[in-house]
């Protein structure tokens, strides 16, 4: 592991430790304030009933943040579980603000009132957006680095060549001229491998025929052209090809 690479995995891992934190604090800032709203309201006399009833609303938050979870696992879009998650969010948001003048007089309330009882679900809200969104980076990512590993062709091992025995006296043999060897073709059975321009144009023609371009792509259409890529000059093409492949996201597949 490169030092780049270590230092992006600590800020992720840091970032991630922050997002749950502050998910599980907005979370819990929401919740206590809605007891509190539902013991204003009818239930102060059940402190039971008064703590179990928010979680009748915030309950559609957990299930559906679950469910996106395993969906992001699994790279796929849940429908129900984006609908319950947006019901209980929206619903918590609107209850904690509403609770905050209950059934008196709105105006006699000061705005900032509302805002610190905005604050914590919507918090809760943006901060578990941006944990799905590192959630699906991890499951992308690591899936081609799998892939390129797996693909990737061992080297030949090293065989030391010996200097030849000189014949024995009396049996000197003719010798013969070593037939040619064609410089075009390569020697032994692996494949030859492409210099860094050949590389860049087949992942630039991969590129506009499926409209994106992933490692596993690459490698494949190198191999279909009898050819090897190692796992450093692959990261280079990428690399050489990132802004064109960004573009392509942005434009979608070609239609042709």
């Amino acid at each position: 592991m490169t030092t780049k690479q270590a230092a992006e995995r600590y800020a992720l891992f840091a970032a991630g430790v922050v997002i749950v934190a502050l998910t599980a604090g907005g979370f819990w800032l929401s919740y206590a304030h809605l007891a509190e709203v539902a013991g204003q309201h009818g239930l102060k006399s059940s402190p039971v009933r008064q703590w179990a009833w928010p979680a009748t609303l915030d309950a559609f938050i957990v299930a559906g943040e679950l469910l996106m979870l395993r969906a992001g696992l699994r790279r796929v879009t849940d429908g129900w579980a984006i609908t319950l998650t947006a019901t209980g969010s929206v619903g918590s948001i609107a209850l904690n603000v509403a609770g905050v003048s209950g059934t008196g007089n709105a105006s006699a309330v000061p705005l900032l009132d509302y805002v610190v009882a905005a604050v914590p679900p919507t918090a809760a809200l943006l901060a578990f957006g941006v944990l799905m969104r590192q959630i699906h980076q991890l499951v992308d990512q690591p899936a081609d680095y799998l892939i390129a590993a797996l693909l990737q062709e061992p080297e030949p091992p090293f065989e030391p060549v010996w200097p030849a025995e000189p014949p024995a006296a009396g049996s000197v043999q003719p010798t013969e001229p070593p037939p040619e060897v064609s410089e075009s073709k390569p020697r032994g059975g692996r494949p030859p491998k492409a210099t860094l321009a050949e590389l860049v144009e087949i992942g630039r023609v991969t590129l506009a025929e499926h409209g994106t371009l992933s490692r596993s792509l690459l490698r494949k259409a190198v191999k279909d052209r009898d050819l090897t890529i190692g796992s450093q000059r692959q990261t280079e093409v990428m690399k050489l090809l990132q802004p064109e492949i960004e573009a392509a996201a942005k434009t979608g597949p070609n239609s042709g």
